[in-house]
C-alpha cells in the first residue's frame, strides 16, 4: 500500500562558505536523501548575506537548522555529523530498504 507522506521542510541557517556551513549542508542534504527522499524541501540562508532575517528569526548561532513543518517547529544547532540523534530530534525514521 503507497501512501503520500507529508512534505517535509528545513531551513539552514549558515554563515557564508565556512567548514562548519558546508558540513552541515552535506549532512543534512544525505539525510533527506536517505529517509526523505522525493519528500523534503530545503532553504539555505547565509546569515552573513541576510543577517536582518537571521536576527527576525531568532538565530544566534549558525549552522542552525529548522524544521518548519511538520508542526510543531523544530531547532538544531551544528553540523548534523551525527544522523541517530538527529533523525531522534526531527521524529524521523530511515527509510526501510
Amino acid at each position: 500500500m503507497s501512501r503520500r507522506r507529508a512534505l517535509v521542510r528545513f531551513r539552514l541557517y549558515v554563515a557564508d562558505h565556512t567548514q562548519n556551513s558546508a558540513q552541515a549542508i552535506a549532512n543534512l542534504t544525505m539525510l533527506c536523501q536517505t529517509c526523505l527522499p522525493d519528500r523534503h524541501e530545503i532553504e539555505v540562508v547565509d546569515v552573513l548575506r541576510e543577517p536582518k532575517r537571521a536576527l527576525a528569526d531568532g538565530i544566534l548561532m549558525t549552522p542552525t537548522l529548522v524544521r518548519l513543518s511538520p508542526l510543531p517547529v523544530v531547532r538544531i544547532i551544528g553540523t548534523l555529523s551525527d544522523p541517530q540523534p538527529v533523525l531522534h530530534a526531527l521524529g524521523l525514521e530511515p527509510v526501510a530498504a
